[in-house]
């Protein structure tokens, strides 16, 4: 079966080099780069949008959750789709905003202090998202050369083909990537599904398969636990900068709300198909008396568990389908923060008014550095349901309330804003350290951090608010003109 899926992933790569190469002759300005020329129609805002957001966290971490706890997995995904039901009203005031960055929105709105400590939030997460997007990789091409690979060195293969298409042409590459992968992915995942229903006996033989708790909303977790996977995801959505990178880089105010319809259809039908698809692969694992990783369940499936015959060029496009579905992921969340250090620290501290020629070259540097720490991070990471969490935790906390805050907010002011992203980083990185759980009790402790870091920094955003008097009225004049409704 090697070679039939080896040779899919040869053209899926050739594909996406072809994209990015025919790409680069189009981009020859910062902005080209940063938001495609604000050129991207719905149809291809719909897939890179689709393809950014469901990624090694739903395919790998969402999966090891269906796999071990079956249809609660469920409450993970759920949190995006209520996000985007509020991101529909959001969509046009963010493309009509037309900058560059998350940065950009927080110092136009709050502070410099604001643009500098939301960089170092977004480099936090988006660094932990991409490091997992290089395990998911790794552990598919291991699976697929078992003999020739291991996991750690498709970690290094991942990261430099991620380094490299990311690097080449920037958001025009990484949106027309996304068109092809979401296309190939949406049509691998829907085909797939019946197909592996009916291999495991119908929906009455798969029930039989499993514990009836899988098949429950709460299965074997509590409210809370459901809550603490539900809440990290909907702020992460609220507050995502790659969603708004991609709203900056729309025609149009109408382009981004077409494409946000198609994106909530999108996410509830591919993100319920996963979770299927992985408790569905445990079925059939267990009939095979097979015991692949929880996290590589997917993958396992598509390689082992497809009916013979054509169901090995189904079982070779599913793999693809989610290898793409990766190098996507990681292609997204690796520029996005390559643009923060960018268009946010060099062209607005360091070198002002620099040549596109220069910001080209700097971008492409900035990608490959992070991609390398990226790659550090993945080879010293154990859990990926563990580092999604994480790397929710520490952008939904930090930037969501106050992103949200300077469109909705008159009263937040930049010394709100700046103590709720120094409270809530902190918090989320020291949570899990040794000096916390020594001080703390167990009951909290052994929490995750979504709910301490949420309501400190949202204590911290209301009440410095309150106590250092109302927000510069000049500077939020100018912002809630650049976002006033048509």
């Amino acid at each position: 079966m090697s070679p039939l899926y080896a040779a899919v992933l040869a053209v899926i790569l050739v594909v996406l080099l072809s994209v990015s190469l025919s790409r680069v002759r189009k981009t020859h300005t910062r902005q080209d780069y940063l938001v495609a020329g604000r050129s991207l129609p719905a149809i291809v805002l719909v897939f890179t949008l689709l393809s950014s957001w469901i990624g090694s966290g739903s395919l790998l971490g969402g999966a090891e959750n269906a796999y071990n706890h079956g249809l609660v997995a469920l409450w993970q995904p759920a949190g995006g789709w209520a996000g985007l039901l509020l991101i529909y009203f959001i969509a046009p005031r963010a493309r009509r905003f037309a900058q560059y960055t998350i940065p950009d929105l927080l110092e136009a709105r709050y502070s410099q202090a604001a643009r500098v400590l939301g960089v170092i939030a977004i480099l936090f997460a988006y660094t932990a998202i991409t490091s997992y997007q290089f395990i998911g990789g790794g552990d598919i091409l291991s699976l697929i050369f078992p003999q020739q690979i291991s996991p750690d060195q498709g970690k290094y293969i991942i990261a430099a083909f991620v380094i490299c298409f990311t690097a080449l042409a920037g958001m025009s590459s990484v949106a027309y990537m996304d068109l092809f992968i979401g296309l190939l992915a949406t049509g691998a995942l829907l085909v797939a599904m019946p197909v592996l229903l009916h291999s495991a006996g119908g929906w009455a033989g798969f029930r039989a398969s499993l514990p009836a708790s899988h098949f429950t909303p709460l299965g074997d977790y509590t409210p809370l636990r459901a809550a603490e996977i539900f809440l990290p995801t909907c702020l992460l959505m609220l507050g995502n900068q790659s969603m708004y990178q991609k709203f900056f880089s729309a025609k149009s105010a109408r382009d981004a709300r077409r494409a946000v319809v198609g994106w909530v259809i999108g996410t509830i039908i591919l993100e319920t198909v996963i979770v299927l698809i992985a408790m569905l692969g445990h079925a059939l694992a267990l009939r095979h008396q097979a015991t692949p990783k929880p996290r590589e369940i997917i993958a396992f499936t598509a390689l082992h568990s497809m009916p013979a015959g054509w169901g090995n060029l189904l079982g070779a496009l599913l793999m693809g389908a989610v290898f793409a579905k990766v190098i996507s992921t990681a292609n997204n969340y690796l520029f996005s923060p390559a643009t923060n250090l960018v268009n946010d620290i060099y062209v607005r501290y360091i070198t002002r008014n620099p040549s596109n020629r220069r910001v080209l070259i700097v971008s492409r540097l900035m990608v490959v550095l992070l991609g390398v720490w990226s790659l550090y991070q993945a080879l010293h990471t154990g859990s990926v349901l563990k580092a999604t969490l994480y790397a929710y935790t520490i952008y939904s906390a930090t930037l969501t309330p106050v992103v949200l805050a300077a469109f909705y907010s008159k009263r937040v002011n930049a010394h709100g804003a700046v103590s709720a992203i120094a409270a809530g980083t902190v918090i989320t990185v020291f949570w899990d350290t040794a000096f916390v759980h020594a001080h703390l009790p167990a009951v909290l402790a052994d929490r995750d951090a979504i709910f301490p870091a949420l309501v400190v920094a949202l204590l911290c955003l209301g009440v410095v608010s309150a106590v250092t008097g109302p927000p510069d009225a000049a500077k939020l004049a100018r912002f809630e003109a650049s976002t006033a409704q048509e």
